[in-house]
Order: C-alpha cells, then sequence, then structure tokens
C-alpha cells in the first residue's frame, strides 16, 4: 500500500514512516525538503499519484493567529482537492485533543478548522486528537518562567510520547477509514505542574514548578477537562518515567 506522509520528516512523521516501512508498505515522505508543499500545493500532484492513503502531520511554522490559521486551511484544502484528483481512498490526520473546547488558543482554533475542511470533502477519513507531547514539556516549561520560577496550570494533564502517537496512527493508517474523530493519550493523568516538574528535574533543572489555577496554557485559561479526553480514547503504553530514562 502507498502511504504519502505529509510531515514526514518531522518529529511524527519520520517515526511514522519508519513503522509503515517496517510493516512492508511504501511509505513517503512529503515535505518542502522533498519539494513538496501543501499550502502551495507544489509537488502535490506528483507525489499523490498512486497513493492510497494520505496522512497529514505537518505542523505550522509560526503559531502567529492569522499564520497557522492560513496555514491548515490552504494546506488542506489544497490535500482534499489533490487526493479526489488522485483517487486517494483515505485521509488521516493528526489533530489535538480539546480542539473544540479552548477556542481562545489560536493554535486549536486553526485545527478545528483543518477538522472541518476534511469532513466537508469527499475522501474518506481519519481524524486523530492526540494530547501534547512528551517531547515538547521543556519549552512548555520554559513559558511560564516568572522571576526564576516555572508558573504553570494545574489542572488535569495526560501526555503522550511521540513514538505512541506514531503507534496509534501507524494503526488506523492501515485500517478502513472511520469517517470519524478518536482521540488518543498517555497512560498516566496527573495535574500539569507535576509533569513539567518531573521534566525538569530530570534534565537537572533546580528551579521550583508552581501549579496555579489561574496560569494559561499558551494565552488562554484551562481547566481539567481542556486538554484530556472526555470519553473513550487509545491510550500509549509508554509512562512517562520510562520516556525519561531514555533521554
Amino acid at each position: 500500500m502507498k502511504i504519502v506522509v505529509i510531515g514526514g520528516t518531522g518529529l511524527i512523521g519520520s517515526k511514522l514512516v519508519a513503522k509503515l516501512k517496517q510493516q512492508g508498505h511504501d511509505a513517503v515522505p512529503a515535505s518542502p525538503k522533498s519539494g513538496v508543499n501543501a499550502v502551495t500545493g507544489e509537488g502535490l500532484a506528483a507525489a499523490l499519484a498512486g497513493a492510497d492513503v494520505v496522512v497529514d502531520v505537518a505542523n505550522a511554522p509560526s503559531w502567529e493567529p492569522a499564520a497557522v490559521l492560513e496555514f491548515f486551511q490552504r494546506s488542506s484544502k489544497n490535500l482534499v482537492a489533490a487526493e479526489a484528483a488522485a483517487g486517494v481512498k483515505h485521509h488521516v490526520a493528526l489533530s489535538i485533543v480539546g480542539t473544540e473546547r479552548s477556542p481562545d488558543i489560536p493554535y486549536f482554533r486553526a485545527k478545528l478548522a483543518q477538522e472541518n475542511i476534511i469532513k466537508a470533502a469527499s475522501i474518506p477519513y481519519s481524524i486523530v486528537r492526540a494530547t501534547q507531547f512528551f517531547e515538547f514539556l521543556g519549552a512548555i516549561g520554559e513559558m511560564g518562567v516568572i522571576d526564576g520560577k516555572i508558573v504553570v496550570p494545574s489542572a488535569q494533564f495526560q501526555p503522550i510520547a511521540a513514538e505512541d502517537v506514531a503507534d496509534r496512527l501507524a494503526e488506523v493508517v492501515i485500517g478502513k477509514p472511520l469517517n470519524g474523530t478518536i482521540d488518543i493519550a498517555g497512560p498516566e493523568k496527573a495535574p500539569f505542574n507535576e509533569f513539567i516538574a518531573r521534566r525538569l528535574k530530570a534534565s537537572g533543572d533546580a528551579r521550583p514548578v508552581i501549579g496555579d489555577p489561574k496560569a494559561s496554557y499558551y494565552g488562554a485559561p484551562i481547566d481539567d477537562t481542556s486538554l484530556n479526553p472526555l470519553g473513550e480514547a487509545r491510550l500509549g503504553k509508554i509512562p512517562l518515567a520510562t520516556w525519561l530514562a531514555s533521554l
């Protein structure tokens, strides 16, 4: 089966391509590095020729509100149009758990716009919404620096390892289109600040981490329902301790 992975050279895409190849599929990474640009449409027709499945795990280069919205709208419209022309049978997209519950976060609004474009298109689809990745915990903590301390939300959090994201995506990619959305998350849930504190400690960072219920996440307030699956979810297998030990 030919599977084209848009964003196939990034964190998730590279892992997904490797897993699909191990399973015997013709997995093709596509990105601006390989001459395929979903935003401009450059190289899409050639890349999608003969493809059975297209997986979109591309990330926006800028998270500025207007730029990130334009990125996901233009790339998604170009993709579904090119897929229809190429006879692609399944469109799989990686999104974020809680996109519709945090409209004050520009990136979430942009991902929701992407989801709506996919749903309105003619291509059978599967949308996989993931919680935040372990790999980004350090950077998220840095956004909360105040006077030498790390101040982050205390709301419940259920992040997931990128390796688990790729595994769950691979399961969906080789299956039948869901024509719907599923959530994936890590195997552990705890206050946001506890995950950040454990990540900093593992890297030898002694700065105190403070959980504040009023602290924002990408500029928006959150609560226990904002970032976690509210119903059934497919869980990853890698706990934070195991991931930290691999650093």
